[in-house]
């Protein structure tokens, strides 16, 4: 009984009836939204230029500012809602408006990327060509919060967030530049990426509209409602399905580029060789080497893919090049008295970075030998049942600089006889090959 009242306090607490608005001032908020003329659409039009410019620019805060004022969410939230409520005629005018809309949009951006004299394909661009799963999840959680924020009294800050986290005025502006430079991959993913979008938010507006059980427009018999169930079913299997294949290349190139990364910083310095440049490529999982220093030979080659193959990059192809050779070094500097001061700090930096590398492997390998001293003392001292292993500097007043010391404290059961102290210090001295350490018990 007390797990019944719980839930029940629980769908108490969660449920939107307590602060949903009037259902004829939620129609009349959505219906205003659809309508596409006057102020609306100088503001569609001002914020597509806006939007076209961001792209353009790379300015991502432009680009939020037009999505901020876009009104493009309106005819697809009243699509939603005119299903959920049976409502056909609301439903064609949102369909109208829709394609109107997003006609416009594009159009006005083609029209702006004929015009303009910049036409870099700037990452604003890009990130706008490729839409994945996540993008449906954007989209539809998105639009769950756009329609329960017009269902509710309390509405707060909630569209304009909604505006920019499903961002659909971006899409429609790279669809436009993609038209504008001939260039039709850019085009249509942008325009499925807009799709998308468009078909979750919808999606979303229609489930929150059945869950707040809005009132129907007009009666439909149980075969119809089957068939308009039929329909839409279609269209989400049609739009999420290629999204999905394209989320699942995406996690392969980010675990690919991340396993190069890895691979590249083993290889930045590699038997007398230090890497000048690299180019990884996870779309064909390509990765490029371009050193300077000594002469490659086949075996040199063979183990470096030997060793991006222990790191897990079986299927890559690696391309292996020289820069300079030192056995050329002598001749080119002779020419040039400034490339031989260049190639001197490059060198300089180089032998710091490794050297620095060292040091950060040496920190991360010293907590481990706590465990692995306790794993080899145990077996002849059964006492100790702890190890903790550490270095730090001492200062004496004699010297300037700090002498590295061990501290290794041992924790045990029974006290350790004296005669077993000085046992455990020899065999430190022989593990460790030093004899500047502490021992604690």
């Amino acid at each position: 009984m007390q797990n019944k009242a719980w839930f029940k306090d629980l769908m108490h607490f969660l449920r939107l009836s307590h602060e949903q608005e009037d259902t004829a001032i939620i129609h009349n908020t959505v219906e205003n939204g659809v309508v596409f003329r006057g102020t609306n659409l100088w503001i569609l039009i001002f914020a597509i230029l806006i939007a076209s410019v961001g792209l353009n620019m790379n300015s991502t805060a432009v680009v939020i500012g037009a999505m901020l004022i876009s009104p493009l969410m309106g005819p697809i939230t009243g699509v939603g809602y005119s299903i959920a409520t049976y409502n056909f005629p609301l439903l064609r005018k949102s369909l109208k408006n829709f394609g109107f809309s997003a006609s416009a949009a594009i159009i006005t951006s083609f029209i702006y990327f004929m015009l303009t004299p910049i036409h870099a394909e700037h990452s604003e661009i890009l990130a706008r060509t490729s839409p994945t799963i996540y993008d449906v999840f954007i989209a539809f959680f998105g639009g769950l919060a756009g329609i329960v924020a017009i269902s509710s009294k309390n509405k707060g800050n909630v569209i304009p967030g909604v505006a920019i986290a499903t961002a659909l005025m971006p899409p429609l502006c790279t669809a436009g530049y993609g038209l504008a430079m001939g260039n039709l991959a850019y085009f249509f993913g942008a325009l499925y990426l807009f799709t998308i979008n468009s078909v979750f938010i919808a999606l979303s507006a229609m489930v929150v509209a059945q869950l707040l059980k809005l009132p129907k427009k007009t009666f439909l018999l149980s075969k119809e409602i089957k068939n308009k169930n039929i329909v839409i079913g279609i269209v989400i299997l049609l739009t999420i399905v290629p999204s999905f294949f394209l989320g699942l290349g995406l996690v392969r190139k980010e675990k690919f580029n991340a396993k190069a990364d890895q691979f590249i910083k083993k290889v930045t310095t590699w038997e007398g060789n230090y890497l000048l440049r690299n180019n990884v490529n996870a779309e064909t999982k390509e990765i490029k080497l371009v050193y300077v220093g000594n002469e490659f030979d086949e075996n040199t080659a063979d183990r470096i893919n030997d060793k991006a193959d222990d790191m897990g990059l079986i299927d890559a192809s690696i391309s292996i090049e020289q820069g300079v050779k030192i056995k050329d070094y002598d001749e080119i500097i002779a020419k040039d008295a400034d490339l031989k001061s260049l190639y001197s700090e490059y060198t300089q930096l180089q032998l710091l970075l490794l050297e620095s590398n060292n040091k950060v492997d040496s920190l991360e390998t010293i907590p481990k030998m706590g465990n692995a001293l306790l794993k080899e003392i145990k077996s002849f001292f059964p006492n100790i049942t702890g190890c903790s292993y550490s270095v730090t500097e001492m200062y004496i007043d004699s010297l300037q600089e700090g002498k590295p010391i061990s501290l290794i404290f041992f924790n045990t059961i029974e006290e350790i006889t004296q005669d077993e102290k000085i046992k455990i210090k020899e065999w430190l001295k022989s593990r460790l090959n030093t004899n500047n350490f502490i021992l604690k018990f």
